[in-house]
């Protein structure tokens, strides 16, 4: 799988972290000519009912806060923690109260 995908690197395709709202459950996605988005199931201890409770729970809306994002689906606070270091969870609030002051 390494030697593929530095194969394609080299031929100039790219590859895109995990998003909430469009990767699916195991399948890479043809986002343009030369990037792929990578699916859930390539996160690191993503398992695959994790991964499938994601693609149903975001058909109810888009997730309102890491918090949600665990409520509603099998995601472990470990995979929100490396999600969030790679920048896609990190625009999402830690819980679902809002602060007022």
């Amino acid at each position: 799988v390494l030697e593929l995908a530095n194969e394609m690197l080299e031929r100039g395709y790219s590859f895109e972290m995990v998003d909430l709202q469009e990767s699916d459950a195991s399948k890479f996605l043809i986002k343009d000519e030369k990037t792929l988005l990578a699916p859930f199931r390539a996160v690191p201890s993503f398992g695959a009912s994790a991964a499938e409770s994601v693609v149903e729970a975001r058909k109810d809306g888009e997730f309102l806060s890491k918090e949600d994002l665990m409520q509603r689906t099998r995601v472990t606070r470990t995979v929100v923690e490396y999600l969030d270091r790679n920048q896609v969870t990190s625009h999402l609030p830690d819980e679902n109260q809002l602060s007022l002051f």
